[in-house]
């Protein structure tokens, strides 16, 4: 079994092993992962915080020791919250939000005994909702992107996980893993903002997730991140003046 890590800003992570392939999710600087089959241009790679497995490009990947792979899974991560900043090591390199600060210490991360200074905005998390809502408002008019992570581009399943996981909290990447997890609540009414509302399409599966606000609102990913009405029926868009997705179960999460 080898082991990687991103030392990249963004890096594709693909469903299939080609150029073509769709864009399933995406690498942030400083995420590390397992190596579980190499080819001669594509690995497929298992995504230490979230388990999630696809294909990236070779020569995107930067191999680090199983030693150093089983160190960074017992860190609790240290990640920049910024929308951009920039790290240094040999140059000047621009990272984006929710980017990860491998063994940080005195102003500098570390990978492969190589360090990276850092002297910008960072958080291990925490534990109160009230912060969900702040750093989900970061991410506001960003871009819909399928497979997106980033605030220049971001599908809404990548959105709730981002927003989790500057709280020190992991969820799973896909709406309906996200779905899977968690406390039901039956109505709008026993719900606080923070908590997850997830929809479903005609044929019955989980297709969206977006995070509760007060006064009956919602942030999610649809087209860009925007902030709609909900009621039991599900997200009612007031430019549209129709419901755009229909509830199928809201899960409160912390």
């Amino acid at each position: 079994m080898k082991f990687g890590i991103s030392k990249l800003s963004i890096v594709p992570v693909r469903f299939d092993p080609n150029d073509q392939s769709e864009m399933t999710t995406q690498l942030i600087f400083g995420e590390h992962y397992k190596i579980i089959e190499s080819r001669n241009k594509w690995s497929k790679i298992e995504i230490a915080h979230d388990r999630y497995i696809g294909w990236i490009c070779n020569n995107q990947n930067q191999e680090i020791s199983e030693e150093e792979y089983k160190k960074l899974e017992k860190e609790i991560p240290t990640l920049t919250t910024d929308i951009l900043d920039i790290i240094e090591h040999e140059y000047h390199q621009p990272i984006v939000i929710g980017s990860v600060l491998p063994t940080y210490k005195s102003d500098h991360a570390l990978i492969n005994n190589k360090m990276y200074k850092f002297t910008g905005k960072k958080t291990q998390g925490f534990s109160q909702k009230k912060h969900l809502i702040k750093n989900a408002m970061v991410f506001l008019n960003a871009p819909y992107l399928w497979g997106g992570r980033t605030p220049f581009g971001i599908d809404c399943s990548g959105f709730t996980q981002m927003i989790y996981r500057l709280q020190g909290i992991k969820i799973p990447r896909d709406a309906y893993q996200q779905a899977e997890i968690g406390t039901t609540l039956g109505f709008i009414d026993e719900c606080e903002e923070g908590d997850l509302a997830f929809f479903e399409n005609n044929e019955g599966k989980i297709v969206h997730v977006g995070i509760i606000m007060l006064d009956n609102q919602i942030i999610h990913a649809s087209g860009k991140v925007r902030i709609d009405k909900i009621d039991q029926k599900g997200i009612f868009n007031s430019e549209l003046k129709k419901h755009t997705h229909k509830l199928r179960v809201i899960k409160k999460i912390i």
